[in-house]
């Protein structure tokens, strides 16, 4: 197994945290970003010259670019560029500002474009690398009060499909990673936004957040050797579930919406019509 170079954003905690330290002890090499050099300064302590510290806001596209560009020149060429980077908006959709829903997509979705913008002429000029975007069950189910991250998911969910046929000829593969629940930080206040709240969403709140008190969280320690069996597949998939609980809520979200859009077939075929022109 060749040794790999990895571009990662968002390593200060969380997966992004977990992932770099994995790819480092199994020999990798890692440009581990974050938005403050000192959250991942013992990194470079620990792992030395195999590791890239740099600072990167993903909002700011100018910066983007010079940390790609750096991690390249730094390291010879890039395997995996894998975006880690973003939050979640805890807020009903009456709840959200504009303000928070664009600062939102801004990291979510603008940050995640402005990676893999800069990475491709590089990639493509190898003719190899491996694009992952960490998504989400999200990416296919929704709950209340994080409709909008819920959003963010589908769309990026939808860009990086359209990726994967755009870069394929250039051998460049793509993948979307979907954990499910893990005891991260997720929605925590140094990861995730609040939103100003109304007082008539208090019980749903509250029934909402008792539930997430008993959800069974998986590990986050326990995803590294499936992220190493995903970067060191041939042919890896487009959509790869972390966790045991992500394919039986999706298919149950995709049976209840092939069932109603069933049931509307009749209605569906009758506003076809014929155009005329």
């Amino acid at each position: 197994m060749l040794q790999k170079v990895w571009f990662i954003t968002g390593t200060s905690r969380g997966f992004g945290r977990v992932w770099a330290e994995a790819a480092l002890n199994r020999g990798d090499k890692v440009a581990a970003t974050a938005r403050t050099l000192e959250s991942i300064a013992d990194l470079k302590e620990k792992h030395g010259a195999n590791v890239l510290t740099l600072e990167l806001d993903v909002t700011r596209p100018d910066q983007v670019k010079t940390a790609v560009a750096q991690a390249h020149a730094y390291f010879g060429r890039l395997d995996v560029v894998l975006n880690n980077a973003g939050y979640p908006l805890i807020a009903t959709i009456e709840e959200a500002s504009a303000e928070d829903v664009r600062a939102l997509y801004e990291t979510n979705i603008v940050g995640t474009l402005s990676v893999i913008q800069a990475a491709l002429p590089l990639l493509r000029e190898q003719g190899s690398g491996h694009i992952i975007g960490i998504s989400s069950t999200l990416g296919h189910v929704t709950m209340p009060l994080i409709g909008l991250y819920c959003s963010s998911k589908w769309a990026f969910e939808a860009i990086h499909e359209s990726l994967a046929m755009e870069v394929k000829p250039f051998g460049i593969k793509v993948s979307i990673v979907e954990p499910g629940a893990y005891a991260t930080e997720f929605g925590g206040p140094a990861s995730g936004k609040f939103a100003a709240g109304l007082d008539i969403y208090g019980d749903l709140k509250a029934q909402v957040f008792e539930g997430m008190k008993t959800m069974q969280r998986g590990d986050p320690k326990a995803t590294p050797d499936a992220m190493f069996k995903l970067v060191d597949a041939e042919n890896p998939p487009l959509r790869l579930f972390l966790g045991s609980h992500n394919l039986p809520q999706v298919r149950a979200a995709y049976a209840e919406r092939l069932a109603g859009w069933e049931a509307w077939q009749v209605v569906a075929e009758s506003a076809q019509g014929t155009s005329k022109g």
